[in-house]
C-alpha cells in the first residue's frame, strides 16, 4: 500500500497540474451540470480540485492498494470501480464528467451529463478516492493522449499546433510509414479495438504525413490548419460534433461542408477510444514502475456513446 498524499503529490507534480490554472474545458461544464439540479459540488467535491477542475475530485481512506484506470464515469466504470475495489482504492480518469458524444452509426448524445449522486454517494461510503485530469494530460510529452496515439503508429513527431506556454502542442503533426487510407483505417481499428470508425474526406493511395489529436478534434478550423501544413490524413477521437442539440447541429453542418472540399482523409477513433490508449500503453505502468501499486484497465462498455 502507498499513503494517498504521497500518489496524489507524485501525479500533481508529473502532470504539473497548477502550471495550466483553471481547465478551460471543466470549469464551464462542472458547474453548467450541476448548478440546474441543484447538486453542491463544491462541497462535495476537493477543495483544489473546485478551483482547478483537474487534480483530485473525491478523498477516500488515506492508504491506497489498487489504481483503477478509465476514461469516462459511465454507470458501467463506476458500478465497476465501487464492486472491485477496497476501501483507499483510487480511481483516475480524464474526464470528471461523462460526455455522451453520440454514435456515427446509432443515436446522437446528450452532451456533458453528471455523475449520479447515488454513485458518488457510494464512493464516499467506500472510502475510495476519484483523481481526474483533462488538459495536462493532453499536453503530457510522455503520457499525453495523441503521443500514445503516435507511438502506437510508429510515427515521428515533427510538428505541431496549438501550443501551451511550455511549447508543447495539443495537435500533433507526423510522419509515417507510406500508406493508404483503407489500411490506416484497418490499423486504428485493431489499435483501438473498434467495431467501425467514423470516416470523410478524401481515400487515398499515399499517406505518409498524419494530425493526430486525442478526443474532439472536430474543428473545422485545426482540420485547415493541419491541411495547410500538408498533411494527408487527420486522426481524431470525433471528426463530427453528434451532440443532440443546436450546437452539436451547428457544428455537424460545419464540419460536413468542409469534409466536400477537404483534400484529406478525416478520421474519427471515438473520443473515448482515443483517450484510453494511454491508460492500458504507458499510464498502467507509470503507476505501477513509480508506486509498485495493481493498475486495473476499466474498458467503456460501448466505445461510440
Amino acid at each position: 500500500m502507498v499513503l494517498l498524499n504521497e500518489v496524489v503529490n507524485k501525479l500533481n507534480k508529473e502532470l504539473n497540474i497548477k502550471s495550466f490554472g483553471k481547465d478551460p474545458a471543466f470549469s464551464r461544464f462542472v458547474p453548467s451540470v450541476y448548478d440546474p439540479i441543484h447538486f453542491d459540488w463544491k462541497t462535495a467535491f476537493e477543495k483544489e480540485f473546485t478551483d482547478l477542475f483537474n487534480g483530485l475530485m473525491i478523498r477516500g481512506g488515506e492508504e491506497v492498494e489498487r489504481i483503477f484506470l478509465a476514461v469516462f464515469p459511465t454507470d458501467q466504470v463506476l458500478e465497476r470501480f465501487i464492486d472491485e475495489s477496497n476501501s483507499g482504492d483510487l480511481l483516475f480518469m480524464h474526464h470528471p464528467l461523462l460526455m455522451e458524444c453520440g454514435d456515427p452509426n446509432g443515436k446522437w448524445g446528450r452532451g456533458f451529463v453528471p455523475i449520479k449522486e447515488e454513485y458518488i454517494n457510494k464512493i464516499k461510503d467506500k472510502k475510495l478516492s476519484v483523481y481526474t485530469c483533462h488538459t495536462p494530460l493532453d499536453y503530457h510529452k510522455q503520457l499525453g493522449t495523441s503521443v500514445s496515439i503516435a507511438k502506437s503508429l510508429n510515427a515521428k513527431i515533427i510538428d505541431g499546433f496549438l501550443q501551451n506556454e511550455n511549447g508543447d502542442s495539443l495537435v500533433l503533426i507526423c510522419n509515417i510509414k507510406k500508406t493508404n487510407t483503407d489500411n490506416l483505417e484497418h490499423d486504428l481499428k485493431e489499435i483501438f479495438e473498434l467495431p467501425y470508425i467514423d470516416f470523410e474526406g478524401q481515400r487515398l493511395n499515399h499517406i505518409d504525413k498524419v494530425a493526430i489529436v486525442a478526443g474532439c478534434g472536430d474543428k473545422v478550423d485545426w482540420m485547415k490548419e493541419a491541411e495547410g501544413k500538408g498533411v494527408q490524413a487527420y486522426i481524431t477521437g470525433e471528426i463530427h460534433c453528434h451532440i443532440d442539440n443546436n450546437y452539436g447541429k451547428v457544428k455537424y453542418e460545419k464540419m460536413m461542408d468542409y469534409a466536400k472540399v477537404t483534400t484529406m482523409s478525416l478520421i474519427g477513433v471515438s473520443h473515448s477510444a482515443s483517450e484510453y490508449l494511454v491508460k492500458k500503453t504507458q499510464i498502467k505502468d507509470w503507476f505501477e514502475g513509480n508506486f509498485g501499486l495493481k493498475s486495473i484497465l476499466i474498458p467503456q462498455e460501448k466505445w461510440w456513446l
